[in-house]
C-alpha cells in the first residue's frame, strides 16, 4: 500500500470539489495526522465505504475552458485526514458531469483523460479509493465505448451520470444503449441532480435553492421518468443509486401509485407493477439529514438498498457514521449493511 506521501504525489492533478465541479470547503491539514477511527458494531470490525464524495481533474476541465479557484481546493492530504477523522475506510470518487455540451472530439479528450487519471488516483491508494467512470452520454455510442473500457480495462467500479443531459431526461430511448451496456457489465450507475436552468429564476435569492430544494428535486424527476417511462422495465437487472437519498420520492412515494389509480389516462406506458414498487429495486445514499428520515426511507425502500453517503468536501453529512448508527430500529445487521456490506457488494470491494 503506498504511504500518504507517496499517494499525495501520485495524484496526478487531483483535487476534491464541491458537487458544481468549481467550489470546496477550503480546509488545510496541520500537525499530525488524525488518528484513524474504526467502527465497530457488536465487537464486528467493519469496512465503511463512502459512495457519493467528488473530486476533478483542472487539466481535463481546461478543455472545457473551465477551472478550479486555487482557493477552493481541498488537497489530497485534507482527504485523508476527514476520511480518517470521520470513520470512512473506503470512498468511491465521482466527476459531477460538465462536458454535456462538448463536441465528440472534445468529451472524448475529457473522458479519455479523467477516466485514466481516476484509475491512477485509485491505484495509488487501492485500499481508500475506488471510482466511477465518467462517460459523454450526449454521444450515447460512444458513452457506451467509454463505460465498457472505464470498467473492463481501466477497474473503475461503475458509472456516474448527471440526472438529464442538457433537459434531455435518462429515460429517453436514445440513452437504452448505455444501460443496456450497464445491465451487461452489471456495474453500479451513480446519478447525481446537475443544475436545472429553466428553474433559475425562482431558486435564486436567500437559501442557495437552486441546490438545496433543485438538487432533490432533479433527482426526484430523473427516477420518475426512468419508472413511468418503462426503463426500469426494459432493463430489470440496471443497478442505479440515486444520491441524496433520492431526492423527494422516498418521503412522497404514494402519490405515484395513486396517479395511476385515480387517473389512469396520465399512465400512458404500461408498467409491470406498481410505481413505488420499482423504488425497492434502487439504491440510495443515506444523505437524508435526520434518523427518523432515514428511518422513513428504509420503511418504503428497504434497510438492503441504503449506502453510506458524505457528499465531500460540501458540508452535507460529514457525520455520515454517526447518522447511520443512531437509525431507530437498526438491527446490527441493518447498520452493517448501510455502512459499508451493501457497497463493498456492489462495487467489488472486499469485506474487513
Amino acid at each position: 500500500m503506498a504511504t500518504r506521501r507517496e499517494f499525495v504525489g501520485g495524484l496526478a492533478g487531483a483535487v476534491f470539489v464541491g458537487c458544481d465541479g468549481l467550489t470546496a470547503r477550503p480546509v488545510r491539514a496541520q500537525g499530525a495526522p488524525a488518528a484513524r477511527r474504526t467502527v465497530t458494531v457488536n465487537g464486528r470490525r467493519l469496512k465503511t465505504v463512502d459512495v457519493h464524495a467528488h473530486c476533478a481533474f483542472p487539466q481535463a476541465m481546461a478543455l472545457m475552458g473551465q477551472q478550479v479557484e486555487p482557493t477552493n481546493l481541498v488537497i489530497a492530504e485534507d482527504r485523508l485526514r476527514a476520511m480518517d477523522e470521520q470513520g470512512v475506510d473506503v470512498e468511491a470518487l465521482s466527476i459531477n458531469p460538465y462536458w454535456y455540451k462538448a463536441d465528440r472530439d472534445v468529451a472524448q479528450a475529457v473522458i479519455t483523460m479523467q477516466n485514466e487519471k481516476l484509475a491512477a488516483l485509485c491505484a495509488a491508494q487501492p485500499d481508500r479509493f475506488v471510482a466511477f467512470a465518467t462517460v459523454a452520454l450526449q454521444h450515447p455510442d460512444l458513452a457506451v465505448e467509454q463505460l465498457e473500457a472505464g470498467v473492463k480495462k481501466l477497474g473503475l467500479r461503475g458509472v456516474s451520470v448527471g440526472s438529464h443531459v442538457e433537459g434531455v431526461e435518462l429515460a429517453d430511448p436514445k440513452f437504452h444503449p448505455v444501460w443496456a451496456k450497464a445491465e451487461e457489465l452489471g456495474c453500479l450507475v451513480f446519478i447525481h441532480p446537475v443544475p436545472v436552468p429553466e428553474l433559475n429564476g425562482r431558486l435564486g435569492g436567500s437559501g442557495g435553492l437552486g441546490n438545496t430544494i433543485g438538487f432533490p428535486l432533479d433527482t426526484t424527476i430523473a427516477l420518475s421518468h426512468l419508472i413511468f417511462e418503462g426503463t426500469l422495465d426494459r432493463f430489470p437487472g440496471l443497478k442505479i443509486c440515486a444520491s441524496h437519498g433520492g431526492g423527494y420520492l422516498g418521503s412522497y412515494p404514494a402519490r405515484s401509485d395513486a396517479v395511476c389509480a385515480a387517473f389512469a389516462g396520465r399512465c400512458t406506458v404500461p408498467l409491470k407493477k406498481q410505481p413505488t414498487e420499482y423504488l425497492r429495486q434502487l439504491y440510495y445514499d443515506s444523505i437524508v439529514f435526520t434518523p427518523e428520515a432515514l428511518r422513513h426511507l428504509i420503511a418504503d425502500v428497504g434497510v438492503g438498498r441504503i449506502v453510506m453517503g458524505t457528499d465531500y468536501p460540501f458540508a452535507w453529512n460529514m457525520k455520515a457514521v454517526d447518522h447511520i448508527l443512531a437509525t431507530p430500529g437498526a438491527s446490527d445487521a441493518d447498520l452493517a449493511a448501510m455502512l459499508g456490506d451493501t457497497a463493498a457488494r456492489l462495487l467489488g470491494i472486499k469485506p474487513a
